[in-house]
This record gives C-alpha cells, sequence and structure tokens, in this order.
C-alpha cells in the first residue's frame, strides 16, 4: 500500500513532495488534487501516480497530507470524514487550525500531526515546526513522521501553542528575506552592479550568513559586531538600518503575521 498521500499540490505540497522523493520511491507516494491539470503536469514532472479524488487517496494511503490552504478545509475534512481511520496518521500544516479543531470535527480517535513547514523544503532546506503527543503513535510511526520532516530539511517539535510564532519565524519569514534580497540587489544596481551579479553576491552573502549563526553557535549581535570596524563603511550602514527602523519593521511584520494567524483559528 502507498504509504503517504497529498491532499492539494500547491507550492508547499509540491515543495515536500518533491523533497520526499528524494528518499522515497515514486511508488510510496499519492496525491490529488481538485485541478486535473495540475494533476496531470505533476505526475509528468515526478512520476508520482495521482488519483481524482480526496477519498480515494486516503484509501490508499496510511499518511495523508492536508496541503491545502485554510479556507479549503471544511470541503476537504467533509470529503474525507468517513474513510479516515484511526489507524490513520494526518498530517495538517494549515496555519490556525488546530488539533482540537480537527479532532472535533473528524473524530477523537483520530491522530494528528500540526506541521507548518516552508518553501525551501523544495530544495531539501526547509525549516519546519512540528506539534503532537508522541502517546498517540507508535515508535515505527515516530520513526516514519521523522523521516518524512527531514527528507525536507529540518525540524524543532514543539508545542502546538508556538505553532503561530513559526509561522512568523519560517513559515512565512521566506518572504521577507526574498524582499531583502531584492531591495540589496538594486541598492548596488543604482552603482553600476549588473543585476545577476547583484542578486548572486547579495543571495550567497545571505546563505554565508545563515552558515555562520548555524554553525558557529555565536549570538547575532556578536557576529554582526564582527563585522562591524569602528568608524567603518559597515557601522555606517548599521546606523542607516537602524535610523530608519529596519527592526521595527521587522518586528511589525511579525505582529501583522502572528495577528492573522491567530485569527485563522
Amino acid at each position: 500500500m502507498t504509504k503517504i498521500g497529498f491532499i492539494g499540490m500547491g507550492n508547499m505540497g509540491y515543495a515536500m513532495l518533491n523533497g520526499l522523493l528524494k528518499v522515497h520511491d515514486k511508488s510510496e507516494l499519492l496525491f490529488t488534487d481538485i485541478s486535473e491539470s495540475r494533476r496531470q503536469q505533476i505526475t509528468i514532472e515526478t512520476g508520482v501516480k495521482a488519483v481524482e479524488s480526496n477519498p480515494e487517496c486516503v484509501n490508499n494511503v496510511k499518511y495523508v497530507v492536508l496541503a491545502v490552504k485554510p479556507q479549503f478545509y471544511p470541503d476537504v475534512i467533509k470529503s474525507i470524514k468517513y474513510v479516515l481511520k484511526s489507524e490513520h496518521v494526518l498530517i495538517s500544516i494549515a496555519p490556525g487550525i488546530t488539533i482540537a479543531d480537527l479532532k472535533k470535527e473528524l473524530g477523537e480517535d483520530k491522530r494528528i500531526v500540526r506541521a507548518m513547514p516552508n518553501t525551501p523544503a523544495l530544495l531539501g532546506m526547509g525549516m519546519t515546526g512540528v506539534a503532537f503527543n508522541a502517546e498517540d503513535f507508535s515508535l515505527e510511526e515516530r520513526e516514519v513522521i521523522d523521516d518524512f520532516f527531514t527528507s525536507f530539511g529540518k525540524y524543532e517539535k514543539v508545542d502546538e501553542k508556538l505553532m503561530s510564532a513559526v509561522t512568523c519565524a519560517s513559515g512565512s519569514s521566506p518572504a521577507y528575506v526574498y524582499m531583502f534580497i531584492e531591495a540589496m540587489a538594486d541598492s548596488v544596481v543604482k552603482y553600476g552592479m549588473p543585476r545577476d551579479k547583484a542578486y548572486s553576491f547579495v543571495a550567497q552573502t545571505v546563505k554565508g550568513a545563515a552558515e555562520m549563526v548555524i554553525k558557529t553557535g555565536a549570538h547575532p549581535a556578536k557576529l554582526k559586531d564582527d563585522v562591524c570596524s569602528p568608524g567603518g563603511t559597515t557601522i555606517a550602514g548599521v546606523g542607516a538600518l537602524e535610523r530608519w527602523g529596519f527592526r521595527n519593521s521587522i518586528i511589525k511584520a511579525t505582529d501583522a503575521c502572528y495577528k492573522k494567524s491567530e485569527k485563522l483559528d
């Protein structure tokens, strides 16, 4: 029997599916999507079999990934409510929809993992927050859950009450990073650097700086101070960022993201 099935194949579902293909044979995977053309396209690109309906997908897998937007959950839940068994493992990636919400609709005996991945999963570099009650799952099932989330990056198990914060920290924030890269590239294109080189310089710098935080374990403020020579160019730029509200803009963006995530609850 196919092990893992996806309901929904948007950007996030597609990213996770591609990550899984690095460690799973395509015969172990299955998906469905409301769009027939999308189903055909993904099967051509990945070789993964598509089925036409949500119940058919659930009936052929043990692990069910709900990879649709929150506004579509009521219809999806209705379509799988009577085919989803207690033997299934349901993985939900929708912001604002709690495990309790899903159990209320699907039954208290249902076993649910709530997660918030991000789109770098497409390259196997995702970061996912995961919440579930370990006692609900066997050792083998917990190993599959671990394998699932590590197949497309890293993950951290968190208390479910922190999932909206996870949405802010990693789920939505890649968009801010892309905006920073674009703005930084624009700023040097203004001084004559070709755009392709500007993107290359800035993107590699962001990647390298992130690795410095991860690999050294040093506080970001310490790493920032190491770049800022007294009276130098970097501290002049840092001063301008502070003057124009760089930190405050990031905090305000997180506040807006958190508020929206909680409203989806």
